[in-house]
């Protein structure tokens, strides 16, 4: 098999957007399971947000002590993970969005139903935000159609690659 470590539903680890923790290790073997396995709470984000900004992070009111959240958003409703062809509208966390996430929840596993949690326009900067806490994963790539919104038990297992700065990964959601 040849792929990326990009591939579908991954997880990024925090060398992948910052070389010098890259240079020291922090790779996908090095990802807390604990974090990728747990409660977990699937949100669906307003259709007509194009970013998931501060103002939306704050609307959407997630309780203190949820360590998990998966996002839905449109990207969902217009089937992006099913398509061949990249589509750079996707919707995904803008800077500002990603940075309330780190000061203002105890978020550290940060699931979106595209092939980056980053909106294309805030792509290394929004991965930035999540990742220099070396705290948050971000999930990506998620399939998030005919599942309500809720809570549900988040079982995430990537493949040990070590040296890697992302991976596929196993993802499923029980009730």
């Amino acid at each position: 098999m040849k792929l990326s470590v990009h591939t579908g539903t991954h997880v990024d680890a925090p060398g992948h957007f910052i070389d010098s923790y890259f240079d020291a290790g922090l790779d996908v073997d090095n990802l807390d399971l604990n974090v990728l396995n747990g409660p977990g709470l699937l949100i669906d984000v307003p259709r007509d947000k194009k970013k998931i900004t501060a103002e939306v992070m704050e609307s959407l009111n997630i309780p203190k002590g949820i360590k998990r959240v998966l996002f839905r958003t449109s990207n969902t409703d217009r089937g992006l993970m099913y398509k061949t062809e990249e589509d750079n509208s996707f919707v995904g966390f803008s800077a500002d969005g990603a940075k309330w996430l780190v000061e203002n929840t105890d978020i550290k596993l940060v699931g979106i139903d595209y092939l980056s949690v980053a909106a294309y326009d805030d792509l290394d900067s929004a991965h930035i935000e999540l990742l220099k806490t070396r705290e948050i994963i971000p999930l990506e790539g998620l399939k998030l159609d005919e599942v309500e919104a809720g809570l549900y038990y988040v079982n995430c297992l990537p493949m040990r690659l070590v040296g890697a700065e992302g991976s596929p990964v196993r993802c499923v959601l029980r009730s």
